[in-house]
């Protein structure tokens, strides 16, 4: 059995990308990583002739080696089959001369089906016959709440507690998890925004009591956010078949070097995109949206990650993030691997709020990466001028990367915008850009008049929702998230 999982912050102890999984973080607080990654790369000519499966078989494959073939072979037939509304899975679509990845077919109608549909598989695979109860939990800035809710739900000997920010999330995306149905699922609202809730996640996972004493019911913790290697690797596969989409197209020759523009938060998106390029995607540029919560646009522009800001709530919720968990990854891999460095910048955050990277670290992270950055108003007229020339509706997250994009330098390239979510989860904003006052309208008010002016229809997974029941009404202070998880494991796993 392969063990080369190992800490961001250290190589003390190498793990089973099967351990990697079912741990999600690993003892020291890092992310788990890879030395191999890179090692083997993919047959570009073979993914460009094979099926949107085929490739996420091959992809896992490479990233997970300690799962037979067989093993993920039933994992990807289980995580994108009919539960998606195009065989194609993830489309890529024309925007003018660009194209649109559209990740949001899944489901849930965000991007982040394409991991969560998955994640449950290849745990339930390394857990056969380790007799404990799992409980996953998760902070969600939107999407990703209601992705693990949907995947995890009825899953035998799991459990999925989600927290959300209050207030700061979309009211579609808010009913989409109080509505979920299951007995082992809980959500509860938080007092306060994503990155409070996620570092709480992160502490409830580094808490020894708390795991002394679920321990002794025989319940282990693990983790659905992107810092799990099992939600970033199968993102990993939509990037290599939206290449083989667009040399099947026409658009490219196998080889050709094409941009994606990726509108980001947590950094696990994009990251996906950069692991692609390590196996031998041809990438010109990966480039990071970011919407006014712009930590990210300033550190890929000064090498000063500086979380000590502002908290915009904007029209984006799912990019309403701080500290993005992801960037240390890349990190780790800009830095050849300098365990030591990248557990001093993260000390340096959590310690001080801000750490600033070496010159030649910056300089090799810029070798790849560019930025760019759009307000609420970039957005909303992003949204307006898409529909009007191209007919194409989209979502506020999407036009953030959208504007980006239009703003990038003619150089061409073929560039791919990635599309992360329906704009029918965010109706009031949609119908706010078209220039249609949403304005007392609840959100199924605004799904109807989003229908009636544009023609387009609401996918069924979101209008559904207006007939459902709320059940999860709990909301809690941070300090009290440690112990809405132990009580909602002694519920579920009585």
């Amino acid at each position: 059995m392969e063990t080369f999982y190992h800490s961001t912050r250290s190589r003390g102890e190498l793990v089973t990308s099967k351990q990697a999984i079912l741990a999600g973080l690993a003892p020291d607080g890092g992310l788990y990583v890879s030395d191999a990654l890179g090692a083997e790369k993919l047959d570009l000519a073979q993914v460009c002739v094979s099926s949107f499966t085929q490739t996420a078989e091959c992809v896992l494959g490479t990233l997970l080696p300690d799962y037979t073939a067989e093993e993920l072979a039933g994992c990807v037939r289980a995580a994108y089959g009919a539960q998606w509304d195009t065989p194609a899975i993830c489309p890529v679509t024309p925007l003018g001369t660009d194209w649109l990845l559209e990740l949001f077919h899944g489901p849930t109608c965000a991007f982040k089906d394409v991991a969560l549909q998955m994640l449950p598989q290849l745990m339930g695979v390394a857990r056969e016959g380790d007799g404990h109860d799992v409980m996953i939990v998760t902070a969600t800035s939107g999407d990703t709440g209601k992705a693990a809710l949907d995947g995890f739900s009825g899953v035998p000997h799991t459990g999925v507690c989600v927290f959300y920010p209050w207030g700061k999330v979309s009211d579609i995306q808010r009913l989409q998890m109080v509505t979920q149905i299951g007995g082992n699922v809980a959500v509860c609202a938080i007092r306060g925004n994503f990155d409070d809730a996620q570092s709480e996640v992160k502490r409830i996972f580094s808490d020894r009591s708390l795991a002394e004493r679920l321990s002794a019911r025989n319940v282990v913790l693990s983790s659905a956010n992107s810092i799990n290697v099992g939600r970033l690797a199968p993102q990993v596969t939509y990037y290599f078949d939206s290449y083989a989409q667009l040399v099947r197209a026409g658009a490219i020759a196998q080889g050709d070097k094409v941009t994606y523009v990726v509108p980001t938060g947590n950094f696990g998106d994009v990251l996906a995109g950069y692991y692609a390029k390590r196996m031998g995607l041809p990438v010109r540029r990966l480039v990071v949206a970011s919407n006014a919560n712009d930590v990210l646009t300033d550190f890929l522009t000064t090498g000063t990650y500086d979380k000590r800001r502002p908290f915009v709530k904007t029209i984006s919720p799912s990019m309403d993030i701080l500290v993005s968990s992801n960037l240390e990854r890349l990190l780790y891999f800009a830095s050849n691997g300098d365990v030591e460095l990248v557990s001093s910048l993260m000390a340096d955050l959590a310690e001080k709020g801000a750490y600033t990277v070496p010159p030649a670290l910056l300089a090799s992270i810029q070798e790849t990466f560019g930025c760019g950055r759009a307000d609420d108003e970039m957005a909303r007229e992003t949204i307006r001028t898409t529909w009007e020339e191209s007919h194409k509706l989209i979502d506020p997250h999407t036009a953030v990367a959208k504007h980006v994009m239009d703003a990038l330098p003619q150089d061409g390239s073929t560039r791919v915008c990635l599309s992360t979510a329906s704009p029918y989860k965010f109706p009031a904003d949609a119908l706010g850009a078209l220039g249609v006052d949403a304005s007392g309208m609840n959100g199924f008010a605004s799904m109807d008049s989003l229908e009636h002016i544009t023609g387009t229809t609401a996918p069924v997974q979101l209008s559904s929702l207006r007939d459902a029941e709320s059940l999860h009404d709990d909301v809690c202070d941070r300090d009290k998230m440690g112990a809405f998880v132990e009580s909602a494991c002694a519920r579920i796993f009585l």
